[in-house]
């Protein structure tokens, strides 16, 4: 308690609160532009924190990685832009419940879900840390690999009705993964001779591409059926009430719980990443909303609206924030790429993560510690008062002059990631393909899923494989790899699941 003390201490000097209030500010502002990513958020302010003291420049920097990808969510429920990567799934549902006149509400769900898994990973960094990051050394390739098929696994929740387009989905992911270097034999694939494609298709514009420019697409769509039909071109749906009822926390309350868990069990693995504890996350919520809510009068189907499509993915991402830092503190190994560029935060002022942080600068290490439960505290208000800003201005804007904001906004965040004309073109070209998805009603989630964990599951089932001798067996070993045995076996579980579903509703289709 006494070191828990002595981080309150060092953070509650007014001006190290106000830096941290200002990067929470700052963090929101800069997450809600599309086509900056977390990464490119948190790198944006580490020049501002070389003249800083350290214990500033550190708070300064908390700030804006909790609040950067909460902030992802505004333009992704608002215009179907993610600001960031961790956003990608709030758009699906946040944005249809937007479009139903339910702006307000869908906001008010991602802001709640954000804060609430921060709180979460922030208390089990200030308790947990040192036991967690212990358990976290147990993962070598072995145990990444079966994580990876576990993350996988959870595209079954994802898949709807079907079953084989959703695994097609998946596959066109895994194949867009494979762009560039091998990360195994380092020979370039499928580059046809374009160095822009030697280290893979740029992941940005990518994301900006497959929900932006697709969103674009779909808002020009919009407006041609309305103009066909003899309707007034209509606005944008406006914000409107920011209120959460009591029912509906309630509701959420288990979707809260579990995605928070899921966010603090993936962020302590190092470089398991964000984007998997969403998905995971995603699927269990799709599975409780299937069995407690899904068909029942007045509820909105999966995808078009539902209230845990947007709290599940929020939850998670901002529960990864906070528990991603328990391996860079106590063991000086990040949890994922925005931790990692924590260690540079750290270098400037001289310091080094892992245990000789807590001894040598005590004061400082446990300042983080609490300054994480504080910036998510400081963020539901902050994100309320920008959201409140951004609705004057923004999002009060004609559907036809919004066309040009998102084209403008995609094309120039999707320039501003190595400021390279080619990723204008893979947006657009990504825009295209997840637009004639759509109309194929062949679902964007499980391509996701593959583009992401692709490159991990290659890198890690290689080093597996070349560690136990080529042994397959080795991901299913009770004795020396029980952890991978035991995701292998809920990966299995899953898919049995779904199959037994799927089967189920084809007995059902064919009776009827």
């Amino acid at each position: 308690m006494d070191l828990i003390a002595l981080g309150f201490s060092t953070l509650f000097v007014p001006s190290v609160v106000l830096t941290l209030a200002i990067g929470v500010f700052a963090g929101l502002i800069v997450g809600s532009i599309p086509g900056i990513n977390d990464n490119i958020a948190f790198a944006v302010f580490i020049p501002f924190s070389f003249a800083m003291p350290p214990e500033q420049a550190l708070a300064l920097m908390v700030g804006v990685y909790c609040a950067a990808a909460a902030g992802g969510a505004i333009p992704a429920i608002m215009i179907k832009v993610p600001g960031t990567a961790s956003a990608l799934l709030t758009a699906v549902d946040g944005n249809a419940m937007a479009r139903q006149g339910g702006a307000g509400r869908a906001l008010s769900i991602a802001i709640t879900s954000s804060v609430i898994g921060g709180i979460a990973s922030s208390l089990v960094l200030l308790v947990f840390a040192p036991a967690l990051a212990m358990a976290a050394l147990r993962f070598g390739y072995v145990e990444n690999f079966a994580l990876v098929v576990l993350g996988m696994s959870s595209v079954v929740g994802l898949l709807a009705a079907n079953v084989v387009k959703g695994i097609i989905s998946a596959l066109i992911g895994l194949l867009v993964a494979t762009v560039g270097f091998s990360l195994v034999t380092g020979f370039p694939r499928y580059t046809f001779d374009n160095v822009n494609l030697i280290e893979g298709i740029p992941f940005v514009p990518l994301l900006v591409g497959l929900f932006g420019v697709a969103a674009m697409f779909e808002l020009l769509v919009d407006i041609w059926q309305e103009r066909r039909s003899g309707k007034a071109v209509s606005s944008l749906p406006p914000i409107g009430s920011l209120r959460l009822g009591r029912g509906l926390a309630k509701r959420l309350a288990p979707v809260w719980s579990v995605s928070a868990t899921i966010g603090n069990l993936i962020g302590v693995l190092p470089g398991a990443g964000m984007l998997m504890a969403i998905f995971l996350s995603y699927d269990q919520a799709a599975r409780r909303f299937a069995r407690r809510f899904a068909g029942k009068p007045g509820e909105k189907a999966w995808g078009e609206g539902a209230p845990e499509g947007i709290a599940a993915p929020e939850a998670a991402n901002s529960a990864v924030t906070a528990s991603s830092m328990v391996p860079l503190l106590s063991l000086g190994i990040p949890g994922n790429s925005t931790s990692a560029l924590f260690i540079g935060a750290l270098a400037i002022h001289g310091m080094v993560p892992g245990p000789l942080l807590f001894t040598q600068h005590g004061d400082i290490a446990w300042m983080i510690i609490v300054a994480f439960l504080i910036a998510n505290l400081l963020l539901w208000p902050a994100a309320f008062l920008v959201i409140r800003g951004v609705s004057r201005w923004i999002f009060a804007i004609p559907k036809e002059a919004m066309v040009g904001v998102i084209a403008l906004l995609c094309l120039l965040g999707a320039y501003a990631d190595g400021a390279n004309s080619f990723n204008i073109w893979v947006a657009l070209s990504a825009g295209v393909v997840a637009f004639s998805m759509r109309l194929a009603d062949i679902p964007l989630g499980p391509a996701i899923l593959g583009l992401v964990l692709g490159p991990q599951l290659e890198s890690s089932l290689s080093n597996a494989l070349s560690i136990s001798g080529g042994d397959w067996l080795v991901f299913v070993d009770p004795v020396n790899h029980p952890i991978s045995a035991a995701m292998i076996l809920a990966s299995l579980v899953f898919w049995l699941l779904a199959v037994r579903g799927w089967w189920r509703r084809s007995k059902e289709n064919s009776a009827a």
